[in-house]
């Protein structure tokens, strides 16, 4: 999101700031009114007002009215010595990437692949990426990547080279501290120059995974960085990261912390959307995993966190599966069948919205064989991140691949009373007594109040094809 504290385009409204920024990326009408859920009309309605305000008559003028105040920002944040670290997201500066290959069209490739990492990124509202404008700027540049980050406020630059020879292409990225200089993190792609464009959407959507998601390479930088602060000194954004990974640990105290974390975050800035989404899915998780002895307050605090995000974002990915996900609890499937397609439509290469979505689709409403290939992709996006595995491994159940199932379970959060009930369901399925004995017994020990039953109302799996596989797997392992 744009600046807002002495910035002059604050004359513009939330959503004019958001239509603004994406329209100066590159994005059409069409692309906008999908991403934040509105029409194209409506999309060109909000230009016009833009235009009008900001006293500009093009789309060039639109992106470096905003490229130039990004700067004034920066460089202000730089006089007054503030660190990003302190203050909010991460700021990211993508070079443009070297053509070590001899030919010319390489040297476009090569800075289509770095243009196109760039708006990806740009698109997370966890990061705040430089404007291409001002990295086009350092093409060809020797610099040390330290100076390139004091010169922009960066926190972390990337930077990367191209070189082909004949068919074969050979990629690498690099992730590098701009404080430091040193390398945090580095791939190298070998692949087939036969089908470029399809060869390059997989490396940007490769890395854009790996680096910007919840668990990815950025964001847990930024936890341990948070975690030498002392407590009393955490902000907002700050609470939001830490309530974010102790949400995904999936048991009863990591969640109650996590409510307590993104509470906090929501009531030192009320304006963070996505923490009302995160906080939203902390309630959730109490109700679907026995984990709070008030369900339907549970359910009343997810509604709540969902409709606050929405207001302030209504673009929020996961906050519209949540909502999806409520409309089945109350009912709607139609609804929720609705918000699922919307969902993939606006977010189809995003590794966290699609392994959200799989669960949903399996168990709620939809498809278990697209959620099943969701939750796949997702894993190939970004192969670091264990709840995506959980989600395959529900999927897996559902479709009765119940070896597959326990294989990505076993990746999953292990203590999680919803994984330990899929795995022992698997066992069930699989006539291994001795393994359901041993979890179910555990099940009932640490998780007296959670039952297949519980899970069912309050996920809310809703989809028929689920409960039916849920109900033969609770009942072959002594649950039901």
């Amino acid at each position: 999101m744009l600046p807002v504290v002495g910035n002059p385009l604050t004359g513009l409204s939330d959503r004019e700031r958001m239509v603004a920024a994406k329209f100066a990326e590159g994005m059409t009408y069409r692309e906008i009114g999908e991403t934040l859920f509105i029409a194209p009309a409506t999309v060109r309605t909000h230009l016009s007002a833009i235009y009008r305000k900001l006293d500009v008559r093009s789309k060039v003028a639109l992106a470096t009215l905003l490229a130039d105040h990004r700067q004034q920002d920066l460089g202000q944040a730089r006089s007054e010595g503030l660190s990003t670290d302190e203050s909010g997201p991460p700021v990211v500066a993508v070079l443009p990437f070297d053509n070590l290959s001899g030919e010319e069209r390489w040297t476009r490739i090569a800075d289509g692949l770095s243009a196109d990492i760039m708006v990806d990124l740009a698109r997370f509202r966890d990061l705040a990426v430089i404007a291409r404008q001002t990295m086009l700027s350092y093409k060809g540049r020797r610099d040390d990547v330290p100076s390139i980050g004091r010169e922009l406020n960066a926190d972390y630059v990337i930077e990367g080279t191209l070189q082909a020879e004949g068919q074969r292409v050979r990629i690498c990225v690099q992730l590098v501290d701009a404080h430091t200089g040193v390398d945090l993190w580095t791939v190298r792609y070998d692949r087939s120059a036969e089908n470029l464009f399809a060869m390059l959407d997989s490396v940007t959507e490769n890395v854009i995974n790996v680096l910007a998601t919840c668990h990815g390479k950025l964001a847990n930088l930024r936890r341990d960085a948070v975690r030498r602060k002392p407590p009393a000194s955490l902000q907002a954004y700050d609470c939001y990261l830490l309530g974010l990974e102790q949400k995904h640990l999936f048991t009863r105290a990591s969640n109650k912390e996590a409510i307590r974390l993104l509470a906090r975050a929501v009531e030192l800035d009320p304006g963070l959307a996505r923490a009302w989404t995160a906080l939203a899915l902390g309630h959730a998780v109490d109700a679907c995993n026995g984990f709070t002895n008030d369900v339907s307050a549970s359910i009343e605090s997810w509604s709540t966190c969902v409709k606050q995000a929405l207001a302030l974002d209504p673009a929020d990915i996961h906050a519209r599966i949540m909502l999806a996900d409520l409309r089945a609890l109350q009912g709607d499937i139609d609804a929720a069948v609705e918000e699922h397609d919307r969902v993939l439509a606006a977010a189809p290469n995003d590794a966290d919205s699609l392994a959200l979505l799989a669960g949903s689709l399996a168990l709620v409403a939809g498809n278990p064989k697209q959620g099943y290939e969701l939750a796949k992709r997702a894993i190939r996006l970004n192969p670091h991140t264990p709840w995506y595995f959980g989600m395959l491994g529900r999927c897996s159940f559902v479709l009765g691949l119940h070896r597959e199932s326990l294989v990505a379970l076993r990746q999953s959060a292990p203590d999680s009373p919803a994984t330990l009930l899929f795995v022992a369901m698997a066992h069930a399925m699989l006539d291994e007594t001795p393994q359901v004995a041993k979890i179910t017994a555990r099940l009932a020990d640490e998780f007296p109040d959670f039952t297949p039953e519980v899970f069912i109302s309050t996920y809310p799996v809703t989809n028929p094809v689920a409960i039916t596989a849920i109900r033969e797997g609770a009942r072959c392992a002594g649950l039901s």
